[in-house]
């Protein structure tokens, strides 16, 4: 058709046609160009593309040739790295009206074909041989986008991501906080513990985001304990470049692999909710242990690389030192924590890890805490536990109406509900030794969920909770075992006194 390019698609198609023994005529009707333009194909012996002359003219004025050489080029000359849309902002400054938005594109190109010409030289990515056994990998990805809740709340989390570099294998772990130590060591030796043994060298990404809350000490602190755990499984640390994360493309690649295959996951699970972190996690290491077993052969080779593992694991917490306050309280990171009140005095040893806070008496661990975090320095959040201080409360329950910490001691809504209408209905000294009770009750006979079930029910039915009622259903009743005792034989006695008397007449 005159005006329109013939494609190398038509051409095959016509010599196509040609080699089934179709005629000229007809073969270049079916394809859509002439016998003419047949003929000058047949005699060039290529492709339409082939017999094309590249084109030396432009079709339109160039919009700018009177600036570019004048105008841009010095400031390209003077900084290389300016972008086409700060070049054209320059024109317009000093050619209102001149230079619409519309010769973005033509910057752009214009820009590009000057670059490639003219331009710097530009660094190159070295692709890298990777021997079994020899690096590992660790680094933190986003896994909030995932949509995961527990329990029905939102669990806004990071994913520790480690890789060995040559077979692929990978471990992953959901990490509550951010980038930090704790969550570093404690998903590295999970990693080389699942894993069975070590690499010769362990990558990560200068750890800047897991120390850059840190001040200065801490920073060295946390540094060393880096060097000395992998010193502790004999690897060697290294780290890319600063703003290079193509250095780590053995890993930093593999995060969206890792995401894509936890999303259809918990697409084909039907369901992003789980019951708890613990659910959670087992989802997360089944998924990675499938993504592993189509590995199996890369992983049996480099398994005969990996250096042994130590007889144990090495320190993967951040130590703290604290001293129980006369309320029962420790504070850790900002964080106001509740304990048991036998330990009121004592100076604790706190193992922080990532999701948790174990803390030592001596060597005698007393108590495990769910680890909070501080939002900034001005948010002082607080988790008390009223399993803490309930036994020291049960004594003193008017202490609860003006207790400092009284918001915590609703451990369900429907606890909240039954004080309300329980200090609504009663003399207020009867409220509080009737809610105390509720607390005592579920904390010494661990019926909280079936307690907070039963309230929900008494006030559904607009009734008061009836505490002594409540004690007779939930308080086990202590077993009974029936004695029965046989009746004494009589005449037991009978013989024995016979035998006494005829000792006695005996000379």
């Amino acid at each position: 058709m005159p005006g329109h390019w013939i494609t190398d698609q038509q051409y095959r198609f016509y010599m196509t046609q040609r080699n089934n023994g179709l005629g000229q005529a007809c073969a270049t009707a079916k394809a859509g160009f002439s016998e003419r333009t047949a003929r000058r194909f047949r005699q060039a012996g290529m492709p339409p593309s082939g017999c094309r002359r590249p084109r030396t003219y432009r079709t339109r004025e160039d919009p700018l040739a009177a600036v570019w050489d004048e105008d841009l080029l010095p400031l390209l000359d003077a900084c290389p790295d300016l972008q086409a849309t700060s070049l054209l902002s320059e024109l317009q400054r000093r050619y209102p009206d001149a230079y619409p938005d519309t010769l973005l594109r033509t910057v752009q190109r214009r820009l590009a074909h000057w670059r490639a010409v003219y331009g710097p030289e530009r660094d190159l990515i070295f692709r890298q041989e990777h021997p079994p056994g020899h690096q590992g990998l660790s680094d933190f990805t986003d896994g909030g986008k995932l949509g995961v809740t527990l329990a029905g709340l939102p669990f806004a989390h990071l994913l520790y991501h480690f890789r060995l570099a040559y077979s692929g294998w990978e471990h992953a772990k959901a990490i509550i906080g951010g980038e930090s130590y704790p969550a570093l060591a404690e998903g590295l030796q999970e990693a080389l513990w699942q894993l069975g043994g070590a690499p010769s060298e362990h990558r990560t990404d200068r750890l800047s985001a897991a120390y850059r809350n840190l001040d200065r000490d801490a920073q060295a602190d946390a540094a060393e304990a880096y060097h000395e755990l992998c010193r502790h499984y004999r690897m060697r640390p290294t780290r890319n470049n600063p703003g290079l994360a193509h250095e780590n493309g053995a890993i930093e690649g593999a995060h969206g692999g890792l995401r894509r295959r936890l999303a259809d996951a918990l697409a084909l699970r039907g369901s992003s909710d789980f019951d708890d972190l613990a659910a959670y996690q087992g989802f997360v290491q089944e998924v990675v242990s499938r993504a592993n077993r189509r590995r199996r052969k890369a992983v049996d080779i480099e398994l005969t690389a990996l250096k042994p593992l130590p007889a144990r694991r090495t320190c993967d917490f951040t130590p703290a030192s604290v001293t129980v306050t006369t309320s029962g309280t420790v504070r850790i990171r900002g964080v106001l924590y509740s304990v048991p009140s036998r330990l009121v005095g004592c100076r604790l040893k706190a193992h922080i890890y990532d999701d948790r806070i174990v803390c030592y008496l001596g060597t005698s661990e007393v108590v495990t805490l769910s680890r909070l975090r501080a939002a900034d320095h001005n948010d002082r959040p607080r988790r008390i536990d009223y399993r803490h201080v309930i036994a020291s409360l049960v004594h003193k329950p008017q202490a609860f109406r003006r207790y400092v910490f009284r918001e915590n001691m609703f451990p369900t809504p429907a606890f909240r509900a039954a004080w309300q209408a329980i200090d609504r209905a009663l003399e207020p000294r009867h409220a509080c030794r009737v809610y105390v009770g509720l607390l005592h009750l579920a904390a010494r006979h661990d019926c909280e969920a079936d307690l907070a079930q039963a309230l929900e029910t008494i006030l559904g039915n607009d009734q008061l909770p009836d505490l002594d009622r409540l004690r007779q259903r939930f308080i086990p009743k202590p077993p009974t075992v029936e004695v029965q005792v046989a009746p004494p034989d009589v005449t037991v006695y009978d013989s024995l006194l016979s035998a006494a008397a005829a000792a006695e007449a005996a000379p």
